[in-house]
């Protein structure tokens, strides 16, 4: 058939014409996942070589401690904390801010460390929850969440204390429903909800400073 021929006057092979656009296709989406050094390593078999992120210097302050630190402009808040400082109380969820997990203090506001790049942090002060405490004393919010069983397997319970402190400090748990509204963003899929209204009700009522 006329559509089926080349400028050549060639018949062109479909099936070799998809078998090539899937292996580029293939060869691009592992590009994209693939760590710097590995990009490095497999610059070879592209017809430019990748060349690994340059290190740039940060410093930030993290529950009070200073730290000047090299990394990768790609590098979120939430990898820098578990994966360079060791500070894995902040939970990698969804890792797309849709669970609040990962939610730390930024300057005093709360955020999802997941999707904030690490430089954009340069000059701040950031809490996680391992900031909370103080000695071997727990922030009341901790005490509250296992006074009131605010919790059962607890790998959001974290980023549900650190928003639950955020929003006393933002004016908005002056009632249950309230509270339910501003802790809408932080999700449990065991259930706990009614216990960590009770825990958060509980603390600004009893009017701890938080």
């Amino acid at each position: 058939m006329a559509d089926e021929e080349t400028s050549g006057g060639e018949i062109e092979n479909p099936g070799s014409s998809r078998r090539t656009f899937l292996k580029q296709s293939t060869a691009l989406a592992a590009l994209a996942v693939t760590p710097p050094a590995g990009i490095t390593a497999l610059g070879n078999g592209f017809p430019e070589k990748a060349a690994a992120y340059e290190l740039l210097p940060l410093q930030v302050e993290i529950n009070g401690t200073v730290q000047k630190l090299s990394i990768e402009p790609r590098v979120t808040l939430l990898d820098l904390l578990r994966e360079q400082l060791g500070l894995t109380g902040t939970k990698k969820g969804c890792d797309h801010g849709q669970c609040g997990a990962c939610t730390v203090h930024l300057d005093g506001q709360r955020i999802n460390a997941c999707l904030t790049l690490a430089l954009t942090t340069e000059g701040s002060q950031v809490t996680t929850i391992e900031g909370l405490t103080k000695g071997d004393t727990l922030h009341p919010m901790q005490e509250a969440f296992i006074k009131h069983d605010g919790l059962q397997c607890g790998y959001c319970t974290p980023g549900q204390i650190m928003s639950a402190v955020a929003c006393i400090r933002e004016g908005h748990a002056d009632s249950p429903d309230e509270v339910r509204e501003y802790m809408s963003g932080n999700i449990c899929r065991c259930g706990a909800y009614a216990n960590i209204v009770n825990a958060i009700m509980d603390v600004k009522q009893g009017g701890a400073k938080v």
